[in-house]
């Protein structure tokens, strides 16, 4: 029998068709090999020249090439790092880093770039410790130590921050951001005269901005000159009356002045831009109590819990109104959780003496009354503490 055509014909196809397939895989084979013994073959010169001519990738993988083959060559880890690092794979530049600091813990530099590859990706902590290592090595690196800064003001380490960025701030005057970001640690650091200066500087630059006089405030406010800070804060209104929580921090202010008038008239201010403003329920229910005028106080101070159940006066003015309406289970239960949120806080204890004295419970009064003599009651809060948000980001795109 005569073998069909088209079977035949099928064939022939396959078998060319897998002869092709075979060169395909042989050709590609031998591009791969090529290209790996080429790499295999590149120096640091080469990779270097590479970089002269701004081709990242390729000087990446030729000192990939380099350390493939001398692992122990702590400079070409090194300088791999750096390139990967203009690439802004700063994982890997910091993989890198690291296996080059295994080799040679005294290699220049190394600690400063791998603290910047941190830093670029908001690791603050292994950053901050890069570089300490870093200015150790080198004190007079200036930008070490402002990046150490930063990396501090990153992980809210405010106090630290302020100490190693005030000197690079005074090396920069012209330096606009860093005087802000050193305004900002001192400030939540509590180095209120060294805020003060510095957001004075930025107001001498812009009279206008409402966010300076506000800061300005703040910082007057925590120097105990809470005048100078209202009117800080009357300024600011003035220029962005619809600034959220200005209102309430200038109520604030008022109300620890017991200028009560004035402090109602801004809580509901605040409370007319966002009805939801807790703080300003809170107060304004403050005032009411203050005022005689128990209804209205727990129907402020009962809104203000629904909406934020961490706010200590509320519990406290709960529990004196409770008490004076003999409601002693429901003023116990206020009074205790407003231990809860400060135990530190001598009054607390001291109204739950009074409370248990009314009971007839002479031990549990013994116990408080005892607490409260321990204690001394703190000052008001600062304004600061009161409003503020969060500081602003550390700035990523730091270059060296």
């Amino acid at each position: 029998m005569l073998p069909t055509p088209e079977l035949g014909h099928n064939r022939d196809l396959g078998q060319i068709a897998d002869v092709k397939q075979h060169s395909i895989i042989i050709i590609a084979a031998t591009a791969l090999w090529l290209s790996l013994a080429a790499a295999q073959g590149q120096t640091p010169a080469d990779a270097i020249a590479l970089e002269r001519q701004g081709k990242w990738a390729e000087a990446a993988e030729a000192w990939r090439a380099v350390v493939a083959r001398n692992p122990n060559d702590a400079g070409a880890f090194a300088s791999l790092g750096v390139v990967l690092a203009k690439q802004q794979k700063y994982a890997e530049a910091a993989s890198a880093y690291r296996k080059g600091l295994k080799l040679d813990s005294k290699l220049p530099g190394i600690q400063l770039d791998l603290g910047l590859a941190e830093f670029k990706q908001g690791h603050f902590p292994a950053a901050a410790s890069a570089l300490r290592a870093a200015l150790e090595a080198d004190p007079s690196s200036m930008q070490a130590r402002t990046l150490l800064g930063l990396s501090y003001y990153g992980a809210k380490k405010f106090a630290l921050a302020a100490d190693y960025l005030e000197p690079a701030a005074k090396a920069d005057p012209g330096n606009a951001e860093l005087h802000e970001m050193l305004a900002h640690s001192c400030l939540w650091a509590k180095k209120y005269s060294c805020a003060q200066e510095e957001f004075r500087r930025i107001l001498e630059q812009n009279p206008d901005s409402a966010q300076a006089h506000i800061l300005t405030g703040e910082a007057l406010d925590g120097l105990g000159k809470t005048t100078e800070a209202i009117a800080e804060f009357e300024s600011a209104a003035k220029i962005a009356p619809h600034e959220p929580n200005l209102h309430f921090g200038l109520g604030y202010l008022y109300w620890k002045s017991q200028q009560y008038d004035g402090a109602k008239r801004e809580f509901q201010q605040e409370l007319s831009l966002d009805s939801n403003h807790a703080q300003a329920l809170a107060y304004l229910g403050d005032i009411e109590w203050k005022d005689d005028h128990p209804d209205a106080a727990l129907s402020l101070l009962n809104r203000a819990k629904t909406i934020n159940n961490s706010l200590r006066i509320v519990y406290m003015d709960l529990g004196a109104i409770y008490m004076q309406q003999n409601k002693y289970k429901e003023a116990e239960a206020a009074l205790l959780r407003a231990v809860t949120l400060d135990p530190a806080q001598s009054d607390s204890h001291y109204q739950l003496a009074r409370l248990y004295q009314s009971l007839g419970n002479k031990v549990r009064a013994e116990q408080e009354l005892h607490k409260a003599q321990e204690l001394h009651q703190k000052a008001d809060e600062s304004v600061a503490g009161k409003i503020s948000t969060s500081p602003p980001t550390p700035n990523l795109q730091e270059e060296k």
